[in-house]
């Protein structure tokens, strides 16, 4: 027999090829061969992305970024409020516990200027009788009611913040 010829059983003889193109392979055969196909050309969108698309693509992650700066600042503005009002509360609790812990009577009137890391702050005390009765109208004397109001800038807009609370002084 000679190479490229194959009997079969029943005394037919088959020509193969071992060539790759355009030839038919032998059925059940171990050399591998590939049918012939025409080669196609990719559609033109499956070479990459479309300059719109890719601009698309930079806008929205702009949007993005742009959005998360907001967000940041708003957290850096909250925090720094928080910590201003944080100290002004600390100012008008040092004050009340100034006044409780004094044995007088509080001033009717008066006023402080403290500086703080924020600023100045202006702290006005105010103090009058608070007429106290018991369920039986009897009249309890030496009640003072006083109210401790601050006064300070953030950014230039005027803020306050201000308690009250009772002193009792006897005599």
């Amino acid at each position: 027999m000679q190479q490229g010829e194959q009997h079969r059983g029943n005394g037919v003889m088959e020509k193969w090829s071992n060539e790759i193109f355009n030839t038919p392979s032998v059925p059940h055969s171990n050399t591998p061969t590939m049918a012939a196909t025409r080669i196609r050309t990719p559609a033109r969108s499956a070479y990459g992305f479309a300059l719109y698309e890719v601009l698309l693509g930079v806008a929205i992650f702009a949007i993005g970024v742009v959005a998360l700066g907001r967000a940041v600042q708003n957290c850096l503005n909250a925090s720094s409020i928080s910590a201003e009002e944080s100290a002004i509360r600390q100012i008008l609790s040092d004050r009340m516990a100034e006044i409780q812990a004094t044995r007088v009577v509080p001033d009717a009137e008066k006023e402080f200027k403290i500086k703080s890391s924020y600023g100045m702050v202006k702290l006005i005390q105010k103090s009058a009788p608070a007429p106290w009765t018991e369920p039986d109208n009897t009249l309890i004397s030496g009640i003072s009611l006083v109210t401790l109001t601050a006064y300070w800038q953030h950014a230039g807009v005027p803020q306050s913040k201000q308690i009250q609370f009772y002193v009792y002084r006897s005599g």
